[in-house]
């Protein structure tokens, strides 16, 4: 915390000391002092020897220190956190390991990432199961209206449970459009059908920008990653997953990080595997990116409360989503101002550049945003390093192209 009071977490970010950077989405910077942190970890390990017994505590501290912070940000015990590499493992193994017969049906919202989407339906071949579309897009009041996408959504989910509907895929927050879905409140639907179905939330766009505590306790499984609003390093994320994926669902790819016993291999037990979020983590992966982690989330914490920090995303993305509401040129995708700092947007571009060429002609502008392809539209992050003047500064470059 001692960088956090000196500093705020811009100045600690050389990423953004050289650029008007927008796609805190996609990744976000990493803070000197988490690499700082890594470097200190990677030593710490190197002195003690990297596969000796005197090794073995420091990296059990640093695995059960990391498991517990980010069980204490989900709002759900240790046992029930795992420890994965990104969004797409974290949704996938324990996905997978779930029990299903042929003819059991997945619900997935139409905003979900390509990633997910693409495990959901080769899950579907493999286990000849169905696949539904639950219409969420089409919600996009935004978030002086989330009353009226709330309910949108149930009835949405309503219409599209079937009978034999087994998990239902559903984002925290819409990775494209940027709106705010209702997660507690579909899992207290699910729990009044019959069939009971699993939830499955991405959560990539979720932990670090907006609180995750009551979404994560009511998802069964709620997945995400530390290198995206968190700011941590890549190849380190969480699951948090709900006592009945515990205990139905079995591990899906096995390593010795999966067993109870990792020094010998019992051919005969019939359950060799942990009876906790263990079994879901596998096998050997890098300790040093948990400092890192860790050292972020600290950073974070240091700028303010979950309520504090989104509060002042919310008044940089409602300034972007005001500048271009009154563009004749650009139309947000969100009728309202966003929930969050995911802003959305189309341009009516004479020109006739594409967005992916936009994205190129900007960033040459060192102007760092991304094009998307479902809907076809251009996004821009606000998170709380960013600043008013870096607005204006986008949007009078895209005024330029159009």
């Amino acid at each position: 915390m001692t960088h956090a009071n000196r500093n705020n977490l811009r100045d600690l970010c050389p990423a953004l000391g050289n650029k008007t950077y927008f796609n805190y989405g996609g990744q976000g910077p990493l803070p000197t002092p988490s690499l700082e942190a890594m470097t200190t970890s990677w030593q710490r390990i190197q002195e003690l020897g990297p596969f000796t017994t005197d090794v073995w505590p420091y990296i059990s501290a640093e695995t059960n220190k990391t498991r517990a912070l980010l069980g204490r940000l989900c709002g759900v015990a240790p046992h029930r956190l795992a420890l994965t590499e990104n969004v797409t493992s974290g949704c996938v193994l324990p996905l997978w390991g779930l029990p299903f017969e042929a003819g059991d049906r997945l619900l997935i919202s139409d905003c979900e990432h390509p990633g997910v989407v693409a495990a959901c339906h080769e899950l579907a071949r493999r286990e000849h199961l169905e696949v539904d579309n639950l219409p969420v897009q089409q919600f996009r009041q935004g978030r002086e209206a989330q009353h009226n996408t709330d309910a949108g959504v149930l009835q949405a989910l309503e219409d599209s449970l079937q009978p034999r509907t087994k998990v239902v895929v559903l984002s925290h927050l819409l990775w494209n459009t940027g709106q705010l879905m209702p997660i507690p409140a579909v899992a207290d639907q699910l729990r009044h059908h019959a069939q009971q179905p699993f939830l499955l939330v991405d959560a990539a766009q979720s932990m670090g920008q907006i609180p995750v505590e009551a979404a994560a306790q009511a998802a069964d499984i709620y997945a995400f990653t530390g290198h995206k609003w968190a700011c941590g390093p890549e190849g380190l994320g969480g699951v948090a997953l709900s006592e009945r994926i515990l205990n139905q669902a079995n591990p899906t790819l096995i390593g010795w990080r999966s067993l109870r016993d990792e020094t010998r291999a019992v051919i005969h037990d019939p359950d060799p595997f942990h009876h906790d979020s263990r079994r879901f983590e596998i096998a050997t992966s890098c300790v040093p990116l948990m400092a890192g982690l860790r050292q972020s989330l600290s950073l974070l914490a240091g700028e303010g409360r979950e309520q504090e920090r989104l509060q002042t995303i919310q008044s940089l993305s409602r300034n972007l989503w005001g500048q271009l509401n009154e563009h004749p040129g650009a139309t947000p995708l969100l009728e309202g101002e966003p929930p969050a700092g995911l802003v959305s947007f189309q341009l009516n571009n004479p020109s006739g550049q594409t967005p992916a060429e936009i994205v190129q002609i900007l960033g040459s502008k060192g102007i760092w945003i991304r094009n998307l392809e479902e809907p076809i539209c251009l996004r821009a992050c606000t998170h709380i390093t960013t600043e008013a003047t870096e607005l204006r500064r986008l949007v009078d470059a895209l005024e330029e192209l159009i």
